[in-house]
This record gives structure tokens, sequence and C-alpha cells, in this order.
């Protein structure tokens, strides 16, 4: 693994934990740690891992962008650092393994957005979501994208024009998070949920993962061609003939195919 600036990782068995830490900053999502976030997850994804935390030290989940890379900055700076973003936030998305968020502190702006972006995520009670440019000068437009995709046209709206953040409870209601838990459960809540999502064949969920985001925006009829496809493609292979055959035996399987 290689050594990194802003960011910690550290394994516990298949669950790698990669943590921001840049707590004197509020883990604020700055040009330079969304490159490096984003080459950590293409690391890991890489590897060997079969999930992925995704967690932050000091009083913030993360404050979302930095503001100084976007004083006086030109437009194709802004763009650049924009599209700098989106590709961390699809990494999330492309890399094979899930990837769980744990939140246990503020996450407002493009914070807000990679929490919304992971596969699944839990916060502790006291943590709390905002996508606050709609107070200021400069809309979220960018966080909106994945705040909406998870929460819906109304809620996300509410949080983008008024800027309120919102409790973790609210945040559980929404479908902006899986759930919020107690302060003091929040390690043993993620720990129980990445490794249930990591239960099973590796090489079907990774294949899931894929699927679920290629055809979750298509239209129904589109989304069916599509899945009819994979899942029939998916049927053929080792791990699903292996798990139909064991349940059929009455045995435990043993799944054998890799990322």
């Amino acid at each position: 693994m290689s050594t990194y600036q802003h960011v910690l990782v550290s394994a516990d068995g298949p669950i790698t934990t990669i943590t921001l830490d840049r707590p004197e900053k509020r883990n604020a999502l700055a040009l330079d740690v969304m490159i490096e976030l984003t080459a950590v997850l293409r690391e890991v994804g890489a590897g060997d891992a079969l999930g992925v935390i995704l967690a932050a030290n000091g009083p913030v989940f993360s404050a979302g962008h930095n503001f100084g890379d976007m004083a006086g900055a030109s437009l194709a700076e802004t763009r650049r650092l924009f599209s700098v973003c989106t590709e961390m936030m699809d990494a999330v998305q492309a890399i094979a393994q899930p990837v769980i968020a744990r939140v246990h502190a503020l996450a407002t702006a493009a914070g807000c957005q990679l929490v919304a972006t992971c596969d699944l995520a839990i916060a502790a009670e006291s943590a709390s979501f905002a996508i606050p440019g709609g107070k200021g000068g400069l809309f979220c437009h960018t966080p909106l994208v994945a705040v909406a995709r998870n929460v819906g046209r109304k809620r996300a709206l509410e949080m983008a024009l008024t800027g309120d953040p919102v409790s973790a409870t609210t945040a559980a209601e929404w479908g902006l998070i899986n759930r919020a838990v107690a302060d003091d459960q929040l390690d043993d809540a993620v720990n129980d949920l990445i490794r249930r999502a990591t239960r099973g064949s590796v090489s079907s969920k990774a294949t899931g993962k894929r699927g679920f985001y290629a055809q979750i925006d298509l239209d129904q009829s589109k989304a069916y061609a599509y899945a009819v496809e994979v899942m029939a493609a998916s049927a053929t292979t080792a791990d699903a003939q292996e798990g139909i055959a064991a349940f059929l035996g009455k045995r435990h399987p043993n799944f054998t195919e890799r990322l």
C-alpha cells in the first residue's frame, strides 16, 4: 500500500478502512485531498479487500470543498476542481467492493455528497447533514446530484434551498443514510453492516454493484432489458452454479471466483 498525506489506510481482515485525516481543516475536500482519495480508492479497489469503510478523524466528517481553491479562480480552474470531485465520487461507485460511510459528525456540501455517493452509510445520532449553498452565494449544484438520487426531489430541494442541516435521524428517514445509531454503537453498527454486505460470492456482488448503478437511472423497460442480460450471463458463472448446487444439495457453498 502506498503512503498518503491526507488519509489513513488500515485493514482488519478483509475490510479496509480509509480515514480522512485533516481534522485541523475539518476534512475539507481540497483539490489535493480529492486527487489523493481517488488514488486510494482505486488502489484499495484493485486489491484483496472485500469491503471498504470510509471514515474521518476530528470534529467534522467533512466540511466539503475548500473555498481557498475557488477564491479568484478562473473558469478553467473551477471546472477542473469539480471534474476532479466528480471523478472521486465516481471512483466510490466504480470499485467492486461495497463502500460504507461511517459518519460520526457533520457532513456538509461535498462532504454530504460523498456520504450520499457511498453504497451504504451509517451515522451517529449526533451527526448532521447539510448542503448549505442556499444560504450563501454558491448553490450546491454538484452535491445535489447525489443527494437528490437518495432522498427525492422535494427533500433534496428543501436541503438545497434552505441550506439547513438535517439530523441523522431525519437523514435515515429520508434515505440519505441506512440508519442512525447511538454514538457509542457506531463502530459496531458499521462493522456489522459491512461484514453482512460482503458475505457470499465476491464476484457476484461486484457484478451486482456495477449492475445496480448501470440500471438505476434507466426507465423501467431499459432497466429490465439490461438486468435480464446481466442476470442471464451471471447465472452461468461458476459461483452462481455452485450456489444453486449447494442450495439443491442442502450444503454450504464453496465460492471460488475472485474480483
